[in-house]
This record gives C-alpha cells, sequence and structure tokens, in this order.
C-alpha cells in the first residue's frame, strides 16, 4: 500500500492541529481510550465541545497555550492509502520545526482561517513549502461555518492565493473549503456548501498521484553499509546495502563508484524478502556487484554516464536551526546521505526576508530560524545533486561539533 507523507502549515490558530484530530476521528484512527483521554481534559480545561486538537498538542505548554509548538507525527491509513501527517506550528519562532516537518512531505496543507484571509504567515509557509519542493500544496480555507459558507468568502481568498502561488515554484494546487471543528468537507462531502464541486480533504489526499513526483531517471545509490558475512554458508559474499535515492536499478546495469570511479555490472539486487528485478526510490535493497572493488560506507553507486556532481564546494540555500547565529568562516560538521565531512562557511551570499522575498546582501549573519544562501568548502569530495531535481542527494545537515546538535538544514542549488 502507497504512503504518503502530509505536513500542515499556515498561521496561529488557523486550526491545524483541530483538522488532523477530525482526520484521526472521522477515520475511526484512533483508539477509545485516546479519545475518552481528550473528552477528560476539554471538560477539565471548560471547552464547550470535545476539542480534537489535543489528539497532537500533546505537550503541556501546546495544551495550555493552544498552540502547537514541537512537530507532532501522527498515523492513520485507509483501504486506498497509509498517511504520515506532520503537525507543525504556526509560529514564526518555530520556523526550524516547520521545515523539518516539511522537508520530507510528499503534500502540504496550507490552512487559511476563512474570517482572517491570508496572513503573513500564510505567504511565508506557502514560500517554505516551495522552496522544499514540497509537490502538491492544498490550501484549506478553514473555519467555513464562522461565515455562514459563503461562497464569496472561500473565491476571495481561493484568488488571493493564486495569484500568490504564481509568484512560487508550486507544481500543483488545490483548493477545498473546510471546517475542521464541524467536519465539513474533511472526509465526506459537505451538505452546508453545495456550490463545491470539488473533493472532500480524504478523497483528495487518497486520490493523489505521487509516483511521478520521484526521480526514476537519475540512478543513485548511497552505500550505507556493507555486508560481508564470512560464513561457511556465504564465503565470499560481498554486498553493498543502502536507500535507493534515485533512479531504477537492475542486475545487469552497468555502473560506477565514487569517489574511485572503478566501473562494475551489477550481479543482483536483494531485499529481506529474497532478489528482485529492479530496485527504485524509496526502496532498501542490498546490491551485489560482479567485482571486487573497494566500496565503504558514504560510496555512491551511479551510472557512468550518469553522476551526480563530485565537489568540495557548494552553494545551498540553509535555514538555519542553531540557538547560537551561523558564524562566517565557523566549521561544523556536515551530513550528506550517508556521507560525513566536515565544512567551513566561506561566505553568506544573502540572507533572505521570506515575508518580502527580499534578498539582504549585507546581512552579517543568520540567526535563529533564518534562511540565507552561503557558500560552503567541504574537507572531502560531495556527491551532490541540485535539491529541485533530488532531494535525497540535494540535501544535507549541518552539525554543531562541540554540542552535536543540528544546526542548519541546507539544499543545494
Amino acid at each position: 500500500m502507497e504512503m504518503l507523507r502530509v505536513a500542515t502549515a499556515g498561521s496561529v490558530d488557523d486550526g491545524k492541529s483541530t483538522l488532523i484530530g477530525r482526520l484521526l476521528y472521522d477515520t475511526k484512527s484512533i483508539f477509545s481510550d485516546q479519545l475518552q483521554a481528550v473528552e477528560r481534559t476539554s471538560q477539565q480545561r471548560g471547552d464547550e465541545y470535545t476539542n480534537l486538537a489535543l489528539l497532537t498538542d500533546g505537550l503541556r505548554a501546546e495544551r495550555e497555550q493552544g498552540i502547537t509548538i514541537d512537530v507532532a507525527y501522527r498515523y492513520f491509513a485507509t483501504p486506498r492509502r497509509k498517511f504520515i501527517v506532520a503537525d507543525t506550528p504556526g509560529h514564526i519562532q518555530y520556523t526550524r520545526n516547520m521545515v523539518t516537518g516539511a522537508s520530507t512531505a510528499n503534500a502540504a496543507l496550507i490552512l487559511v482561517d476563512a474570517r482572517k484571509g491570508l496572513l503573513e504567515q500564510s505567504r511565508r509557509h506557502a514560500f517554505l513549502a516551495s522552496l522544499l519542493r514540497v509537490p502538491h500544496l492544498v490550501l484549506c480555507v478553514n473555519k467555513m461555518d464562522l461565515v455562514d459558507y459563503d461562497e464569496g468568502v472561500f473565491d476571495a481568498i481561493a484568488d488571493e492565493f493564486r495569484n500568490f502561488a504564481a509568484k512560487l515554484d508550486v507544481g500543483d494546487l488545490a483548493v477545498i473549503p473546510v471546517s475542521a471543528l464541524a467536519g465539513d468537507n474533511i472526509v465526506s462531502r459537505s451538505a452546508n456548501m453545495p456550490w463545491y464541486e470539488g473533493a472532500s480533504l480524504l478523497h483528495h489526499l487518497e486520490e493523489l498521484h505521487i509516483a511521478s513526483d520521484r526521480n526514476l531517471i537519475d540512478a543513485r545509490f548511497p552505500v550505507q553499509y556493507v555486508i560481508r558475512p564470512f560464513s561457511s554458508d556465504h564465503p565470499d559474499y560481498r554486498g553493498y546495502a543502502g536507500q535507493v535515492a534515485g533512479g531504477i536499478l537492475k542486475p545487469g546495469d552497468d555502473v560506477v563508484v565514487l569517489p574511485s570511479g572503478l566501473p562494475s555490472r551489477i550481479a543482483a539486487i536483494e531485499t529481506m524478502d529474497g532478489p528482485v528485478a529492479e530496485a527504485f526510490p524509496p526502496m532498501s535493497v542490498t546490491i551485489r556487484l560482479e567485482d571486487d572493488i573497494d566500496i565503504s560506507r558514504g560510496d555512491m553507486i551511479c551510472r557512468p554516464h550518469n553522476q551526480p556532481t563530485v565537489s568540495q564546494d557548494l552553494e545551498a540555500m540553509v535555514c538555519w536551526m542553531g540557538d547560537e547565529p551561523m558564524r562566517p568562516g565557523g566549521k561544523y560538521a556536515i551530513k550528506h546521505t550517508t556521507r560525513p565531512a566536515r565544512t567551513m562557511v566561506k561566505d553568506l551570499r544573502y540572507r533572505l526576508d521570506i515575508n518580502t522575498l527580499h534578498r539582504d546582501e549585507s546581512a552579517p549573519t543568520l540567526a535563529l530560524n533564518e534562511i540565507g544562501r552561503l557558500q560552503l568548502r567541504v574537507t572531502a569530495p560531495l556527491f551532490t545533486d541540485p535539491y529541485r531535481v533530488n532531494r535525497t542527494t540535494g540535501s544535507f545537515i549541518l552539525v554543531d561539533e562541540s554540542t552535536n546538535a543540528t544546526v542548519g538544514a541546507g539544499m543545494v542549488l
């Protein structure tokens, strides 16, 4: 069964947590004791209704303030598809959390309060979703029950957002009027909005075509682990385990190993369930080659005439996640696919104002939650593709070696 990763986005109090709670409730994906606990907490808080947002807002500070702070992941399934939903925060000071939740998403649900229309944070999160190359955006105009299900209000917000999205790199956009609190157009079509002729939110997510979102052209296989059993049953076995990051690999394919550049041919591709005829993203497989080549963790198997960029110099957009500001000239550990190295920040080209999309070329540093374009020098060559081409080989993280904390998430340009 196919898996769809979904991230929520939008401004504070637009109803992201309630929407996810409604999806879980209406698809009968929560246990009775969970529902009883939420009902009990709602009564203790004095809520007039069962607050479904409590299904995802589990931190004490989140429940006290009625906001989302950390990214909460929830899982549910329908007969058609499995879902992983990331409930991300709307506050500007938690931009890094939103980036974390959306970085692996197939689709982003951008919520807008029908009473307030598009806010600054709504635009900010739409921009971040496009920057992170989330293939599918769904604008959910929420709280339609509080504007008497007015079609004019919905049309005005939808038109304004489409005009804004035209400036961004958005491949697929859908707009759905919903009420997360009342359940309108969440799982089934609502009788309160007969003027809306589209699908419900769940039906739209079930029908999203995501197979073509993966890069099936550029074969990329970062080696994660070398398997040498040294057993009597497999005395000469040598396999290279990892997750396919791009393209399609088959036995008999000519390949080359980076960084050595040595050629070989795929002898077999194996999984826990036995040999397979082909491997594609995001399959985890073991590849055996016809030749005994010195290959270790961090190397990459690819095609002879379709190779990633091999370089020690990177240009990248980086979302800064560290409490301490980024230091030009600062040294950090960098992790790219399965390949670790160390890097130095050579230059901050500009800091991006994600409200106005203005480039501040005079910015001296990047502070927490800010995004900028950096030039990096790496101690060992990395095998990269532009992030817009491959989200796996085009992304990396920066780590503060003194604290081992992740301080930056980068997208190769």
